[in-house]
């Protein structure tokens, strides 16, 4: 599975106001010319992170304001700033979504062998597959389903070992 985005839509340069909100400085192609999108990707670490927009205004000229599903304090925004926006263009995926329903039960191992816990659900949303794990102290992790994060699949051993940006599991 691939996500296709790599239409730039921007950068964000600041955090705007106190309710999570950042401020996207549009690609000139995109001045006047919005389109709808539901999710975007975040460029951090040199990885693609989808997420979800709860919420966005558009004022004119080359300034846009989202705000992210989850991100709703300026703490959670704030690392955000100087990242690149990609638009959420498609999916090319290898899989069938029962193959990759066969993932439930998968143990998912991060950083230094530390099991993060049981695949418990996974979600088809437009532009992007989510993993929801259920960690040893029974709390529900999400975590993007990319191929940008996967470094290892083991079916016999029923696990997968990702590589994750630092602090992606204390978002949740």
């Amino acid at each position: 599975m691939a996500y296709i985005s790599d239409i730039l839509l921007g950068r964000i340069t600041k955090v705007s106001g106190y309710e999570g909100a950042v401020t996207v400085r549009l690609e000139k192609i995109f001045f006047e010319n919005i389109p709808q999108m539901e999710s975007v990707f975040l460029e951090i670490e040199g990885r693609l992170v989808p997420f979800f927009i709860s919420d966005s205004d558009y004022s004119g000229a080359d300034l846009l304001k989202l705000r992210f599903n989850g991100y709703n304090i300026i703490e959670k925004v704030n690392e955000f700033v100087g990242c690149r926006v990609f638009l959420t263009s498609g999916i090319t995926d290898h899989n069938q979504p029962e193959d990759i329903q066969s993932f439930i039960g998968y143990q998912v191992v991060i950083q230094e062998n530390k099991l993060l816990g049981l695949i418990s659900e996974v979600i088809l949303n437009p532009g992007q597959l989510l993993l929801i794990i259920l960690s040893e102290k029974n709390k529900e992790i999400l975590i993007p389903f990319t191929e940008d994060f996967i470094v290892k699949i083991d079916k016999k051993k029923k696990t997968i070992v990702m590589d994750i940006p630092e602090g992606l599991t204390e978002i949740n």
